[in-house]
């Protein structure tokens, strides 16, 4: 019987400890979970039709509903620039619309759940108001992240434009250079930016590259762009902003540097409480052995 016990525990010791240790480590490098990477498998042959068919249904109710959605001007330009910088082809109308319809599909399901279970209602009816937000604010989290990968390169393009600088005041020829090692977003604005560049003026192009991305990091490179064009020197004031630039890039290394120990606190629960429960097993079984001795 001890030895049986014995043997339990070290037994779910062994599981317990090798489930955290592994997902300290997942955590650490980064590493897809076995669902995901199971889910990637077995999906992505059939994802593609599926979510065409998916995508078509929904954008067809859209287009039913999008009438009776109003709004005032200001707010139906500034939804307009916002879906046009996030690449959704889609009218303020009808991309509002398309949120009301997937709540509305998610908030169908509280009639079977009003019939079967009735406390369930209230959660439907919760993640129906989520969903709702949650897609009508999908195009503002895309442009967040688009703004987000390109203030993310603008250190390094800084710098660039400065020792560009030094032999060459074609700003064109800078962009043109620069974007062949560019990262996928910023080398996609890069073009559009060239292209406008190539087929109007210079700074119009500029000023709307500018205005796309609506990043305050960007405003600054963009005015020194534009101070280039007009003649200034522009060294100084790019050595400036690169100095500027790196002190911001290092206070975010240290935001995401704090927050990795809340990420692995969870883990660290898991494991202390494997530990604690080895112990509590050992102590009973030493206890029920004590016990029995007397009688």
């Amino acid at each position: 019987m001890g030895n049986g016990m014995m043997f339990f525990i070290l037994a779910m010791f062994t599981v317990f400890f090798s489930c955290g240790a592994y997902m300290i480590a997942a955590d650490y490098l980064s590493l897809p979970t076995f669902r995901a990477s199971l889910a990637v498998l077995n999906v992505s042959k059939q994802e593609k039709r599926k979510k065409k068919n998916h995508e078509a249904m929904l954008l067809e109710l859209s287009s039913k509903l999008f009438r009776f959605i109003r709004l005032d001007e200001y707010r139906k330009r500034k939804l307009a620039a916002t879906l046009k910088s996030a690449g959704i082809r889609l009218s303020p109308e009808t991309y509002l619309a398309k949120a009301w319809v997937k709540a509305g599909l998610v908030l169908l399901c509280i009639i079977p759940a009003l019939i079967v279970f009735p406390i369930l209602s209230l959660l439907i009816l919760f993640l129906s108001v989520l969903v709702y937000f949650k897609e009508s604010r999908s195009a503002e989290e895309t442009m967040k992240k688009r703004r987000e990968a390109i203030e993310s390169e603008l250190p390094r393009f800084v710098m660039t434009l400065e020792q560009e600088l030094k032999t060459s005041r074609d700003v064109l020829r800078i962009l043109e250079t620069y974007r062949k090692n560019a990262g996928p977003t910023f080398k996609n604005e890069l073009d559009i930016t060239i292209a406008d560049m190539k087929s109007g003026s210079f700074e119009a192009a500029l000023s709307r590259f500018e205005v796309r991305i609506g990043s305050a990091m960007l405003s600054d490179v963009v005015r020194g762009l534009l101070s280039v064009l007009r003649g200034d020197d522009g060294r100084v004031y790019f050595q400036m902003l690169a100095h500027d630039f790196k002190l911001l890039e290092v206070q975010k290394l240290k935001l995401i540097a704090m927050k990795r120990p809340s990420k692995v606190r969870k883990y660290s629960f898991i494991m202390l409480g494997c530990f604690v429960i080895m112990y509590l097993a050992v102590m009973t079984v030493e206890i029920m052995k004590a016990i029995s001795g007397l009688f």
